[in-house]
């Protein structure tokens, strides 16, 4: 039953158990009838940051509060994984209740620790494992798919104080993780979008006029933009990202001055304080 998982399968969890005898919650999840180890990394609801960079995915530990150990339960499963020969399988959520099979995966290297926020915004150790496929690719994901998690995950986020904003903003790794749909897609982060939005406060940050319109939601509607792109290297941190009335983004992407950019880059510098 595993052999017959081709990778870009979904599934739900009933049949993740049971194909795997493996418990229904968690994110690592043990299986002794199987010598499994089910990594899910879940792009939907969870509060661990785990990013595709390159071939790898950069997978956060076992341990929801307080610093992270090596020695604790599923963390040393996977550390030890090269020696244990437990078999690596990835899963990944991108629509809620929906398990998409990506494949087989080892430990590329060492596991590191990152500094990462927990629930209740406290900062605390994690140990962080880069995870590769076996087979070296990565199935591809529906566009839609991927636009309607963004959407959904801003939707979320906006509704979130502009304490934790700010916080979790200031705290994400800036390196863009990204996946490959019909084309290679950035993940930028939603709380760094919104604490750019907020920062603008219904003004565009380039012409500072007012917001074109209101949204559904009645707030000001400006889009978020990287002053430099992701595409070139890009950070997506507070320190690169404005929010901008819809003309002034179209320019931005047509025209991008180096007068812009250098004025947009003096803007951040400026605003960069507490909401």
């Amino acid at each position: 039953m595993i052999d017959s998982l081709q990778p870009g399968e979904k599934i739900d969890n009933e049949r993740l158990c049971e194909i795997f005898k493996c418990s229904p919650q968690g994110g690592m999840r043990r299986s002794l009838k199987t010598n499994s180890l089910i990594l899910v990394s879940n792009h939907v609801s969870s509060i661990y940051e785990d990013r595709w960079v390159d071939d790898a995915l950069y997978y956060t530990g076992m341990g929801a509060s307080g610093n992270q150990s090596l020695e604790f339960m599923q963390n040393k499963t996977l550390f030890e994984s090269a020696s244990n020969k437990v078999n690596l399988y990835l899963f990944e959520i991108f629509k809620d209740k929906e398990y998409t099979y990506t494949g087989t995966v080892y430990l590329a290297e060492e596991p590191f620790t990152e500094k990462q926020l927990d629930g209740n915004l406290n900062e605390r150790d994690v140990f962080v494992f880069k995870l590769k496929l076996l087979n070296g690719t990565r199935p591809l994901i529906n566009h839609e798919t991927i636009s309607t998690l963004a959407q959904e995950k801003d939707k979320r986020t906006a509704k979130r104080s502009d304490q934790e904003i700010a916080k979790r903003a200031s705290k994400i790794n800036p390196k863009a993780g990204f996946i490959n749909t019909s084309i290679k897609q950035f993940i930028r982060n939603p709380f760094v979008s919104e604490y750019a939005k907020r920062l603008a406060k219904g003004k565009c940050m380039l012409c500072h006029q007012d917001a074109p319109f209101l949204n559904s939601n009645g707030l000001p509607y400006l889009e978020t933009h990287h002053i430099q792109w992701l595409s070139q290297g890009g950070e997506d941190s507070i320190n690169n990202t404005v929010a901008l009335c819809p003309n002034c983004h179209r320019k931005m992407h047509i025209v991008n001055s180096k007068s812009d950019i250098e004025y947009l880059k003096q803007i951040i510098k400026t605003k960069l304080i507490p909401l």
